[in-house]
């Protein structure tokens, strides 16, 4: 088949014919219909994340089950299915007590070897391990994934818009419903608008909050924030976000969400918390960035910072919800692609994100 081999920071992505092998028990084969170019990608690419290469790339997908392994019962050929960067072991501590999205297998195998649950890769060239990313590697014309990472939703949702379920969706609004836990009433701060932060801002809308300032450097993301339910704009480029935004609200907000993953950013949000107010770590930084702040005025204010990897998420249930509501029209998903290109398009799509100007681009296989 043919699929995105990552190599090392200093090569672009190659285009490559790569050798397949049939899923083992316990996992499935798919034929991906679209996977979304991610920050993370980027990371990944840019040499700022440790990972395993050489490697195929991608990790937010959509697609159609086409192979069953040994053993698979919760699916059948056919079923559409959103990927999931994080297929839950259903075996660790973490995912017996509900939090699946902190699975302790895919933290320490999957993701950090680049393999699947049983230490070994599906994917080769010339007799060449290839590495998996994240446990999907969706820039392919195919994939094979632990079954739990292959989420069946409704057959009528389009397949090449319900991709970007799989990280950006379940990633933002699972913050603001899941890690959060955001009350109605609340008023909130999204610190960056790309394909997360309107994710988190209309995960505010759905929580019911009073207020939503959406804060960028780009003021067209800012006008688009007003779209997803954001009910303030705030333009970081012209001057300090955090004064801009206790002009707005003076008592601080009840949530500030930091979508992109900055030290600065990180910093301004904690900077902006009200008394009681929390501070969530949605956006990633590169490996080794270290903020600041004061433990004295958290202590006194009673404030939390919190992180919060995938949303929080529990796959099989709030991945088919997300999927849901965007059919119900409680949640835009459209908007958030800018534009869809082929597989062999790759580097033009990781170059158009690094330019700044895209939002999600879907390349098709």
């Amino acid at each position: 088949m043919k699929a995105v081999v990552f190599r090392n920071p200093e090569t672009r992505v190659e285009i490559a014919d790569v050798d397949l092998a049939a899923p083992k028990a316990g996992e499935v084969r798919v034929r991906i219909a679209a996977a979304g170019v991610c920050h993370s990608d980027l990371h990944v690419k840019r040499g700022e994340w440790d990972a395993p290469a050489p490697m195929i790339m991608g990790h937010e997908g959509s697609g159609v089950v086409v192979e069953l392994g040994e053993g698979v019962t919760s699916l059948a050929v056919g079923d559409h299915v959103v990927l999931s960067w994080v297929p839950p072991c259903g075996e660790c501590r973490y995912c017996l007590q509900g939090h699946e999205a902190r699975c302790q297998k895919v933290a320490t195998v999957v993701a950090p070897q680049g393999v699947l649950f049983d230490g070994t890769s599906r994917l080769s060239r010339d007799g060449e391990q290839l590495h998996h990313y994240l446990g999907v590697s969706s820039f392919a014309e195919e994939a094979v994934v632990p079954a739990s990472g292959a989420i069946k939703v409704r057959d009528d949702a389009p397949l090449d818009v319900i991709a970007v379920v799989g990280c950006a969706v379940a990633t933002g609004v699972g913050a603001v419903l899941n890690t959060a836990a955001v009350e109605p009433g609340a008023t909130v701060a999204v610190i960056g608008c790309g394909g997360v932060g309107l994710n988190v801002v209309q995960g505010a809308k759905l929580a019911g909050a009073e207020r939503i300032v959406a804060i960028d450097v780009v003021p067209e993301k800012t006008r688009m924030a007003l779209q997803f339910g954001a009910t303030d704009r705030i333009d970081a480029s012209e001057k300090d976000a955090v004064e801009q935004l206790f002009e707005l609200i003076p008592d601080g907000v009840d949530y500030a969400f930091d979508a992109i993953g900055r030290t600065s950013t990180t910093e301004q949000a904690i900077r902006m918390l009200g008394l009681g107010g929390a501070a969530v770590v949605v956006g990633l930084p590169p490996t080794g960035a270290k903020a600041s702040f004061e433990p004295l005025v958290l202590a006194e204010a009673d404030q939390r910072i919190l992180g919060s990897n995938y949303g929080s998420v529990r796959p099989s249930i709030d991945i088919p919800a997300l999927v849901d509501r965007y059919m119900d029209g409680q949640l835009k998903l459209d908007p958030l692609i800018s534009g869809r290109r082929p597989l062999d398009e790759a580097a033009e799509a990781f170059d158009d994100l690094e330019a700044g100007g895209v939002l999600r681009t879907l390349l098709i296989p």
